[in-house]
């Protein structure tokens, strides 16, 4: 036994979901589980921000509830994540399948492609990156997952062409693969068509797995650079996602938008809420991706810029675009020279519609740690 804690469920249900415990003291670097009872559970330690992590998908624990672990050696060393870097990408897997890839070549941003979902069937769209039959053509810019804004000191980072802000890889920080993550620490220049770059990116990917769900947090730090960076008041924004075309409301499959406070379809776009979830077919079942807005986000509950047509964007600054009662430049934020913005938020790729995947419970259960106790 390596040691032992008790978890317990104060404010939220933790049913299928990550669970990171702060760790006071270092650990062997081997397979690890956490055992109550005869089925382990498997964990991975992360040093992230200075500090240790035991992280874990915690398979059932309902709010009021509490556990008694044991941390061992894992008895069955399974197969969890493995990452292989290329010239292009890092391609992410999980027990030997596809789950996606940070593509950082070929293209004026990094961005993930492809993306599969709880059903194991890629989950937004191939195009621009690759031409299926059926699927919509619109927007290329709308590369599956992105981080993006269309006004950055009057320089559009969102679409593509000439005249458009890049944003150039730089390194990767850090790369890991283990039984319950992986995790991509990239560093990125906003640069504009100048030559100036604008701001310093730091962006950490860390996917999560388990036999109904897949996660992904996406955490972004934009620093300024010698000025200070205006980040305008417009809907063209920030973080994306472009959902398979079978997904979309417009084609009358069955796609189906649905925020926190209940707006669905057209009427969710441009409200605030905390979470915003686009489910649809895909192959034949029934799946979704909510993204939720991180409760220290600047602007929480944050504005969504979801459309029925298969955009599913987050968007903190377009204020005045969607409430045109507001003055333009409502939305504006400026960041000084040298101060960093941090944005957070979380992908849960899930099987079913929203209330059968329990969206809600997952959003709470992001929000809320469970206490640890040590024994």
């Amino acid at each position: 036994m390596l040691l032992r804690v008790e978890v317990r469920a104060t404010e939220a249900s933790y049913q299928g979901c990550p669970v990171w415990m702060p760790l006071s003291r270092r650990l062997p670097e081997i397979p690890l589980a956490l055992m109550e009872g005869a089925t382990p559970v498997a964990a991975q330690v992360v040093e992230r921000e200075g500090k240790r992590w035991l992280v874990w998908i915690e398979p059932n624990l309902p709010k009021g509830g509490r556990k008694l672990y044991t941390l061992r050696p894992h008895p069955q060393r399974p197969r969890g994540f493995e990452h292989t870097r290329t010239e292009q990408s890092v391609q992410i897997t999980y027990q030997g399948k596809p789950f996606t890839a940070y593509v950082l070549q070929g293209a004026p941003k990094p961005y993930l492609y492809p993306l599969y979902g709880a059903n194991g069937k890629p989950i937004t769209r191939h195009f621009p990156m690759r031409v299926v039959q059926g699927e919509s053509m619109d927007h290329p810019h709308h590369r599956s997952v992105w981080f993006t804004h269309g006004a950055v000191n009057g320089v559009d980072f969102w679409g593509e062409g000439a005249g458009k802000g890049k944003i150039v890889p730089r390194e990767l920080v850090r790369v890991e693969s283990g039984l319950v993550l992986s995790r991509i620490v990239a560093r990125n220049d906003w640069v504009a068509p100048d030559g100036k770059t604008l701001l310093e990116e730091t962006t950490e990917i860390i996917a999560y797995a388990a036999p109904e769900a897949r996660w992904l947090d996406y955490t972004v730090s934009l620093k300024a650079k010698e000025e200070p960076v205006r980040f305008g008041d417009t809907k063209e924004g920030t973080f994306g996602v472009r959902v398979a075309s079978s997904m979309e409301v417009t084609r009358g499959e069955g796609g189906q938008i649905v925020n926190a406070r209940g707006q669905r379809n057209k009427d969710a776009w441009g409200k605030r809420a905390e979470w915003c979830d686009y489910t649809g077919p895909v192959e034949g079942e029934i799946v979704g991706i909510a993204i939720f807005d991180h409760p220290a986000n600047f602007r929480h509950p944050t504005y969504w810029h979801v459309r029925d047509y298969g955009l599913f964007a987050v968007n903190p600054f377009g204020i005045h675009d969607f409430e045109p009662d507001k003055p333009a430049g409502t939305g504006d934020y400026l960041l000084a020279s040298g101060q960093t913005l941090t944005l957070r938020y979380r992908l849960y790729l899930h099987k079913g519609r929203t209330d059968e995947a329990r969206v809600a419970e997952q959003f709470e259960a992001y929000r809320h740690a469970p206490q640890f106790v040590p024994r």
